[in-house]
């Protein structure tokens, strides 16, 4: 009987072992898990996104409230330009950086004014040669031209199309010249989430076609809903189009950003709130306030 009794303790001793041993192997499991995906909103379409191991800046607009007037020909354009102040000193946007993406060159989202905060030498991707040439005019020394298939430090870049108005917009030459192109950005790394930046631009074909190609599983999109006067439509989306963009990706949460931040935005957060709530799909649409992260 001692024999058993003595055989029973050594067994719950062992399998005490065996349970502490597992939980304190927990830590490190949760290590290997962890988030490999990041995403800081700084400001307007300003972003911080940590990705497979590096940091990227989105469109850095880094300049004070106020800073610069209002744009001509757009709603509310008696606004001073940004309108509110960033979240954290632009010097701390920039710690750790290891490569800015610009989707195109309009002061929202490359401003003159906060260049001294990117180090010349960067990494600094962009849209076409035209870009690249304004960029490396500012002294930039390390200007990529993004393609459908960069690699970066061993993370996928893939340009995705778009169109930064209506197609009325873009029949009045002018008005086409003023809003120019834009671009969308895919994000993929081995075991990392997929997430597309979809930029400055209305739904499109362009837009489909991306989600049917890359199957994002965050998609970013600019829903400040931004308006130029005399006419109808946007230039951006919208709150609509965070709804299209929850029934066209089951699967993918989406993050509305470049709201409250710029003079001809018309959609607040607050109203897209609303509009979440109204129509129930809270569960995957995310709206950060200036500074918030959001971890996947």
């Amino acid at each position: 009987m001692q024999r058993v009794k003595t055989l029973l303790i050594a067994l719950t001793l062992a399998l005490g072992t065996v349970g502490a041993g597992a939980h304190a192997a927990t830590p490190g499991a949760a290590a290997a898990s962890a988030p490999t995906v990041q995403i800081q909103q700084i400001r307007n379409a300003t972003a911080r996104i940590s990705y497979a191991g590096k940091t990227f800046v989105i469109d850095p607009f880094l300049a004070k409230k106020g800073s610069y007037p209002g744009f001509a020909g757009t709603f509310h354009s008696e606004l001073r330009n940004p309108t509110v102040e960033l979240p954290i000193p632009a010097k701390d946007v920039m710690q750790g950086v290891d490569a800015v993406l610009v989707t195109h060159t309009h002061l929202d989202h490359w401003d003159g004014g906060a260049h001294q905060f990117i180090p010349k030498a960067m990494p600094l991707f962009v849209q076409h040669e035209a870009d690249a040439k304004l960029i490396r005019g500012q002294g930039f020394t390390d200007v990529r031209i993004l393609g459908e298939n960069t690699v970066f430090e061993g993370v996928q870049l893939a340009k995705a199309g778009g169109q930064h108005g209506t197609d009325a917009m873009y029949a009045t030459k002018p008005l086409a010249e003023a809003l120019g192109e834009s671009m969308g950005i895919v994000f993929r790394a081995p075991g990392a989430k997929t997430v597309y930046v979809v930029g400055d631009t209305v739904w499109r074909s362009e837009v489909d076609q991306t989600l049917e190609k890359f199957k994002p599983d965050v998609i970013i999109l600019n829903a400040g809903d931004a308006r130029m006067a005399g006419y109808t439509g946007s230039i951006i989306m919208g709150k609509d189009d965070v709804l299209h963009a929850y029934q066209a990706m089951p699967n993918a949460t989406i993050i509305a950003v470049h709201m409250d931040a710029i003079n001809h935005m018309t959609l607040s957060r607050k109203e897209l709130r609303d509009h979440v709530k109204q129509h129930g799909i809270g569960d995957r649409v995310r709206i950060p306030s200036d500074g918030e992260i959001v971890k996947f």
